[in-house]
């Protein structure tokens, strides 16, 4: 039963993602059937992942992609926190079309564990992914932000109806949503380092990950960096989580 949600989130995901990319000659009309694409896809998600927690003993996400699918979620509600406004709608070009086959990747994977896990798996699965997810949008804000100053340089006629927001709130932005992240993923790695987990490609990637990560943040405070180059490190960041990170992750 649970599985016949899945359909439904992935199609509105998908419509998301299609929308959000000015296929539509209509953008007024384009942006409506994005949000409410998100909004119904984050719903359908939600039912599927409390189908998955109800039908499993202990916490169902404790595999690869379980976790996956538990990030997409992360990602999307955290987008949905900002995309209701039109100044951060952009942000969908972005994360729609990632979260649509990040999405279709752990379905297609076995989107829960078979058996569940205990307490202590489910604070460290949940740590770590919500800190896979603040990666994943300071990643979309900074790569909005370099999006957006390239057009300003080549003073692109109708950026400023598009409503984005400013740059200085971008840079801003992405810095906390960073801070948030990197708290939260430490706190995920120090508990499965306790746990036992040894050091192999996944706890190489998660410790390259924070290191980037960090680096951008500490650059930032000490050495004052703003803008194109903090945004290229927290690109960098992800990318590091992406292909290290998430794919030869062992969570459970």
């Amino acid at each position: 039963m649970a599985e016949l949600l899945f359909w439904p989130a992935l199609i509105a995901y998908g419509e998301a993602a299609v929308a959000y990319a000015g296929v539509l000659r209509r953008p007024q009309l384009a942006t409506r059937l994005a949000i409410w694409g998100v909004r119904i896809g984050w719903l359908a998600q939600t039912g599927l992942l409390a189908a998955e927690a109800f039908r499993a003993e202990g916490f169902p996400w404790s595999s690869w992609s379980g976790a996956l699918n538990l990030l997409v979620w992360f990602a999307v509600g955290a987008y949905l926190i900002w995309g209701s406004s039109p100044r951060y709608r952009l942000l969908g070009r972005a994360v729609m079309p990632a979260a649509a086959v990040l999405f279709a990747v752990a379905g297609f994977g076995g989107a829960a564990a078979d058996r569940g896990s205990g307490a202590f798996v489910a604070i460290h699965v949940g740590l770590v992914v919500a800190g896979f997810a603040g990666f994943g949008l300071a990643a979309a804000l900074a790569g909005l932000y370099l999006w957006q100053e390239r057009r300003l340089k080549e003073r692109a006629v109708g950026l400023l109806r598009l409503g984005a927001p400013s740059l200085v709130t971008l840079d801003t932005l992405a810095a906390r949503v960073t801070v948030f992240s990197l708290a939260a993923f430490t706190a995920g790695i120090a508990i499965g380092f306790v746990r036992g987990h040894e050091l192999d490609l996944a706890v190489a990637g998660a410790v390259a990950a924070w290191l980037v990560f960090g680096s951008a943040l500490l650059a930032r405070r000490e050495l004052g960096w703003r803008g194109r180059r903090v945004a290229y490190l927290m690109l960098a960041g992800f990318a590091v989580v992406a292909i290290l990170g998430l794919p030869a992750g062992h969570l459970g």
